[in-house]
């Protein structure tokens, strides 16, 4: 065991005892540490994890993620409090759209049904009509009317692709998440190059050029279903670089390369054990909704989960 590896230990241990006394539950996203994922109860993506946390008995909520995962977290467990252990952990693309702006842009379309993607402010949530998953979203877009027009906020890359998938013209925002925009088809030939027959994994919020390279486009959790259900022993995958820690735990003997070592999202590499070690002290950086926006946001969520 290196220093580093027995520090991570005595860190974990130390976790693992506040978590118990406070009555916590952690949660960490797929794109967290390694270190980070291995001291949680519930490693997933981000409606996932507040779905799982909602249902559990316990008076702490403590995601590691970024700052809309706790908001929604916080959106479905009111009564918990919810620990953000990086406050300063954003998304790029959420931040790409304002509840202001969205509702100028619904006085454009006053007739368009609002879809959301998760990936958002629980202000943005709340001016919307139904939110979505990139697992689902295709399956909530087939649920509204077809002469309803549909705009699709904030991920133009996700909204071309459910567009396509579900036959709809979509009027998309212009948001986009920084670490998959920046896969490109270059990179995902030179994989490919590289690991022949592998088979190509690609989230849909990277470019649709590169979306119609991939053998199989899923969400987070989809990639490793697929990954633990499919017969393939090589695999290149095209989202952020901390789902490989999943994949090599969940498929023994399988071999995952990245699609670009570029795959890194800062944001959600800034929670450390030591950070979630403090916020368990100090039940700190909280994070809270305020009701009103709250309830709107629960209706798009609502809304979403009551499709079958």
């Amino acid at each position: 065991m290196t220093q580093k590896d027995n520090g991570f230990s005595v860190l974990s241990d130390q976790i693992r005892e506040l978590k118990k006394q406070r009555n916590a539950v952690i949660l960490a996203h797929l794109y967290q540490r390694p270190e980070v994922q291995d001291i949680a109860d519930f490693v997933g993506d981000s409606l996932g994890l507040s779905q799982e946390a909602a249902k559990t008995d316990a008076d702490i909520i403590v995601f590691c993620g970024v700052h809309f995962m706790a908001e929604t977290a916080a959106i479905l467990s009111p009564k918990k409090i919810v620990l953000l252990p990086e406050i300063n952990a954003g998304c790029p693309m959420a931040d790409m759209i304002t509840a202001e702006a969205l509702r100028a842009k619904k006085n454009e379309y006053p007739d368009a049904v609002v879809v959301c993607y998760v990936n958002s402010s629980a202000e943005v949530k709340a001016e919307s009509d139904i939110c979505c998953t990139s697992a689902n979203a295709v399956k909530v877009v087939r649920s509204i009317s077809p002469d309803k027009r549909i705009l699709f906020v904030p991920d133009k890359n996700l909204g071309r692709y459910v567009g396509i998938k579900a036959d709809r013209e979509i009027i998309y925002w212009e948001g986009y998440c920084n670490t998959h925009d920046k896969l490109t088809v270059t990179d995902v030939l030179k994989a490919k190059q590289a690991h022949p027959g592998a088979v190509v994994l690609v989230h849909p919020e990277c470019r649709p050029e590169v979306v119609a390279l991939a053998d199989q486009v899923s969400s987070t959790s989809g990639m490793i279903k697929f990954a633990r259900e499919s017969e393939a022993r090589e695999y290149i995958v095209g989202t952020e670089m901390g789902i490989l820690h999943q994949l090599n735990k969940q498929c023994p003997g399988k071999n995952f390369y990245l699609a670009a070592e570029k795959m890194i999202c800062p944001n959600m590499k800034a929670t450390t054990l030591e950070k979630v070690k403090w916020a368990l002290e100090e039940m700190q950086p909280r994070v809270m909704v305020p009701d009103a926006i709250r309830l709107r946001a629960l209706g798009a969520v609502e809304r979403m989960m009551a499709i079958k």
